[in-house]
């Protein structure tokens, strides 16, 4: 099993004044519907016509398709639009599922209006691949899961894959960062070798939640101390061509957690990237290893109450406007 949702969760799902020039755009005006929530992390999948290996033994609950019209009932009574994130089909999918996802966008049928679309980065074919796409305003960037049991530490850092993630930069696209968290001092030396390209960091560098509290009876040692994971995130948050993606944690959530579960990994986030710097994803349907949609939002919600009003509406809305270039 290949997917960091599902370590050591399987079995227990029943239910811009700083942003650098040049690199984070400033040309969009900020929503001024408060309600409004951009998520960042929008999944759709269609078993009838894509291969999505890392399904094989996942629990029931993800194993079938997922519609635009699913996510519309699982977002009803939210001002939800939604930047869709590929979906690890196998490789040689790549073109085909980027090509339904803009059609579906074009369609208008969707609260979906950009897309990050699914790439092998290090391949000789990754060039022909992206080019495809130089130009479209509704591709954002590409993300390519790197957290799987099979790839290895240091994947990121070979010579062809910082060459493909350069050359995102130079055609104005990002790269999501999807690692292991004892992976990410190789995402921090990989940003530093691309300052012209922009990163966003997935699931709050997927953090080990147990790390963050006392260790329970019979239950497995944390795959990283707090320390480690915060020092890491630190390490790739200084580079002002990153933003950390506020999502994907409620999956890891423990039977019967609740927001204080989730407030160390996401508030450290907020303060090592800033409020000008964060962004919200849902991470659906995924999340439902954890909650519904809703249950992510309350639970957030709770946990950034004390900060300002402004600074909620950025991580909520505005930053990813401004991120993504989106047209709403």
């Amino acid at each position: 099993m290949n997917r960091r949702l599902f370590l050591g969760n399987a079995a227990r799902m029943a239910l811009a004044p700083v942003l650098s020039k040049g690199l984070f755009s400033q040309g969009h005006a900020a929503p001024s519907d408060e309600s409004l929530i951009i998520d960042t992390h929008q999944h759709l999948w269609d078993l009838s016509s894509q291969k999505l290996p890392w399904l094989d033994g996942v629990p029931k609950i993800l194993n079938r398709s997922y519609t635009t019209e699913d996510y519309k009932a699982a977002t009803r009574g939210f001002n939800v639009r939604a930047v869709y994130m590929e979906v690890d089909v196998a490789a040689e999918e790549h073109a085909k599922e980027a090509e339904a996802i803009l059609s579906l966008i074009h369609s208008g049928a969707s609260p979906t209006i950009g897309a990050v679309i699914g790439g092998s980065v290090a391949s000789p074919e990754f060039a022909p691949y992206i080019g495809r796409f130089k130009g479209n305003p509704l591709v954002k960037g590409v993300r390519q899961v790197l957290h799987g049991d099979k790839t290895p530490s240091g994947y990121c850092l070979q010579e062809r894959f910082v060459k493909g993630v350069r050359l995102l930069g130079a055609q104005g696209m990002s790269f999501d960062l999807c690692l292991r968290a004892v992976d990410l001092m190789d995402a921090a030396k990989l940003v530093s070798l691309c300052p012209d390209t922009r990163f966003v960091l997935d699931h709050c560098g997927n953090p080990d939640l147990k790390a963050f509290r006392p260790a329970r009876d019979g239950e497995e040692k944390p795959k990283h101390t707090a320390d480690e994971w915060k020092r890491s995130v630190e390490a790739i948050a200084k580079n002002r061509n990153v933003i950390g993606k506020i999502s994907g944690v409620i999956a890891s959530l423990p039977q019967g957690g609740d927001a204080s579960d989730l407030a160390p990994a996401v508030n450290h986030c907020l303060d090592a990237f800033g409020p000008d710097r964060v962004v919200f994803g849902g991470d659906w349907p995924v999340c439902l290893l954890g909650g519904e949609f809703g249950r992510w939002v309350a639970f957030l919600k709770q946990i950034i109450n004390t900060r300002s009003a402004a600074d909620q509406q950025k991580l909520w809305s505005q930053n990813a406007v401004r991120h993504y270039t989106l047209k709403l």
